[in-house]
């Protein structure tokens, strides 16, 4: 099952949406947001999958065309938006480039940050910063929504609670990060709104895919049109989705649309690229001496989508285009 929010007021509204994403539905009488579909999803997702299974079957007559410009992301607001940094080659090449080493508890213990959710772009919104010496970056990356988890539970147990997937593109402002990180405080400044992918999807929509609480297909990305990267987004990622909400849940429960990110996805193979420009730059200071790579400028653009085995998008694709205001 596939589902969207179209642009309408604070939360958008809920609709569902055609495996080929050609075709959506109004569904207010299930549920009007995404956020109340979440908050009451033991009713909730059955009826819209029976919905779902009409609309791909082609019984719903009165079906209208998807458009993915006019969508907000999944969940425009969410109460919840942490993010974490799952892929260690990725957290390995940042120190390497500052030769520093690997804590022994990086492998052990997860990175994460909590980041702002009261303004969640949507997937053709434009990245909009102020000052083009910050340092903007995309960061593609996986992501999935929880209904309610329980202080306490454990990977295995969280792993029902993931109900959604989608992509995101989790902004960095670069060359604000050292001064913050130096305050001993965390992310503010340096991470501005994320943007997510136009639909979320149900776990039984990944099937074969989705193993071991990871989706294991590459995740490609492009800077102005010319290709980034699509490393594999199942391989080499050392916390599992379920791990990342397990540990947030060790101190807190987590209220129902709780999104979680997988953080940049990175492998090893350096033929697969990067979805991240730091992550070349990393690379570049470590191979030649010197980053060359400059981070986004206005007007540039940036493309993050994921395809299926047949080479069908799965998610839609986030298209953003810088904006300097």
């Amino acid at each position: 099952m596939k589902l969207a929010s179209l642009k309408h007021g604070r939360d958008g509204r809920l609709v569902v949406v055609s495996r080929d994403l050609k075709h959506y539905v109004e569904v207010a009488d299930i549920a009007p947001t995404m956020q109340a579909a979440i908050d009451n999803w033991a009713a909730a997702e059955p009826k819209l999958k029976t919905v779902s299974d009409r609309l791909n079957a082609g019984q719903i007559t009165d079906a209208k065309a998807f458009d993915q410009t006019q969508c907000a992301a999944p969940l425009p607001r969410a109460y919840q938006w942490v993010d974490g940094s799952a892929y260690l080659n990725h957290v390995e090449l940042v120190r390497k480039a500052r030769k520093a080493e690997m804590p022994p508890e990086f492998y052990t213990d997860p990175l994460m940050y909590q980041g702002g959710s009261d303004d969640l772009l949507g997937a053709r919104d434009p990245i909009t910063i102020r000052d083009e010496a910050w340092g903007t970056d995309l960061e593609a990356e996986v992501a999935v929504i929880t209904d309610d988890v329980a202080i306490g539970t454990d990977a295995k147990a969280a792993a029902g609670h993931i109900k959604l997937v989608m992509l995101v593109n989790d902004v960095s402002l670069r060359n604000l990060i050292p001064n913050e990180l130096g305050k001993g405080f965390g992310f503010v400044l340096s991470k501005p709104a994320s943007a997510f992918s136009p639909v979320a999807v149900t776990l039984d929509e990944r099937e074969g895919v989705w193993r071991d609480d990871r989706l294991h297909l590459p995740l490609r990305a492009w800077v102005n049109g010319e290709w980034l990267g699509e490393p594999n987004a199942g391989e080499e990622m050392q916390f599992s989705h379920a791990d990342l909400i397990a540990h947030l849940a060790r101190t807190r429960k987590l209220g129902a649309g709780t999104i979680v990110g997988s953080g940049t996805i990175s492998n090893k193979d350096r033929a697969r690229g990067s979805c991240c420009l730091a992550e070349v730059r990393m690379i570049e200071t470590i191979e030649q001496g010197a980053a060359k790579t400059p981070f986004l400028k206005g007007g540039d653009t940036i493309k993050v989508e994921m395809l299926d085995a047949a080479g069908h998008s799965i998610f839609g694709s986030i298209e953003q285009t810088v904006k300097v205001v």
